[in-house]
């Protein structure tokens, strides 16, 4: 396993076999999370991009298992926040706390149109930011007018590259076309972010395998991995769950073959476990992203049950963050974060 490792911290390539073997290895985390910690030092740096997200709809018109946001559910309290707010809550994200990017994340919600979404983004963009949309799939002349208006980056996760468990999980949705739509970010010349849920129900290791391999075939320029956590008010409201253990380790392999990418240490990490995010930025993570959307909302944009930063405002929990970012001596960029792609080493 450790030659393994060594392998993916050379070459940056791996076999979908020896994937599965470090993926199914017990006894060689430690060394496999350094090795991505001091490959992401190699490529990326100590410092650590901070993304203002602004979750501004938690409508959505899509079923899926996994998400508490799923259409389906009727205990969840609708909410969308006006053009206005979106703006004042992205300027105090960038004149007040600092933030250089800026995150729009909503449910599929089709009452925000291509225009509506346009005119937000071109007013946003006066705050010279940098702007992530995550809301769904979308046109591929719907992605180019938002690359028009101003965006630089969208993320739409796969969730998982098993079209069997795709299918399962995601009802009356196309695999095809999530592919397709994943595809198409990079033709409209936007920065592709994708990424995975680990422990879905039926979900193998060799999943997560082809998962890792199929982000370096889209060239991916984010990925983000999170655990799977049961909503109560879903049809997986029993199922197990995912660890915290097999979501770093799938994240610290996507580092090793995609060294140059920005990873963040996502929110599920750390409802998880109090640490969860400061173990993901050891172990190949180099992105947060701040929540700063009004307390009154966020606590209703549930897509899994005790996210860890629901009841603290945007401030308090930029502070944690940086508290976090210095405890490990590692420093807040003043960059925007874009993808700077390197010469493997």
């Amino acid at each position: 396993m450790k030659k393994l490792i060594e392998k993916a911290k050379n070459t940056h390539s791996l076999s979908r076999e020896e994937l599965v073997s470090l993926l199914t290895d017990t006894t060689c985390s430690d060394e496999l999370f350094a090795a991505a910690d001091d490959v992401r030092r190699q490529y990326v740096g100590d410092e650590i991009h901070l993304r203002a997200l602004i979750e501004f709809s938690n409508f959505c018109k899509n079923n899926c298992c996994y998400c508490g946001l799923r259409r389906d559910n009727k205990n969840i309290e609708r909410y969308r926040i006006d053009e206005d707010t979106i703006f004042l809550l992205a300027e105090h994200a960038a004149r007040n706390m600092g933030l250089k990017t800026i995150v729009l994340q909503s449910g599929k919600d089709m009452f925000f149109t291509q225009e509506k979404l346009c005119n937000i983004i071109r007013k946003i963009k006066t705050l010279d930011v940098a702007l992530t949309l995550s809301i769904g799939e979308k046109t591929l002349e719907e992605y180019k007018a938002y690359k028009a208006a101003g965006a630089d980056r969208f993320l739409l996760r796969i969730e998982t590259t098993d079209k069997d468990l795709y299918l399962r999980h995601d009802p009356g949705m196309s695999f095809e076309n999530r592919v397709q739509c994943i595809k198409n970010l990079g033709l409209a010349g936007l920065e592709i972010g994708s990424g995975v849920l680990v422990g879905l129900p039926g979900q193998k290791i060799e999943s997560y395998a082809d998962d890792i391999l199929f982000f370096k075939a889209i060239n991916a320029d984010m990925i983000g991995i999170g655990p799977f956590i049961p909503h109560p008010d879903t049809p997986l409201k029993d199922a197990a769950g995912g660890t915290l253990e097999t979501a770093l380790k799938v994240m610290a392999l996507t580092r090793l073959l995609l060294p140059d990418i920005n990873i963040p240490a996502t929110t599920a990490m750390e409802t998880l476990a109090p640490n969860g995010q400061t173990k993901a930025l050891q172990a190949g993570a180099n992105v947060i992203m701040p929540n700063v959307t009004l307390t009154q909302y966020r606590k209703h944009y549930e897509l899994y049950p005790g996210k860890s930063s629901t009841n603290y405002t945007s401030d308090e929990s930029l502070r944690q963050v940086r508290e976090k970012i210095a405890s490990i001596g590692r420093t807040v960029s003043q960059a925007k974060g874009f993808h700077i792609r390197k010469p493997l080493a």
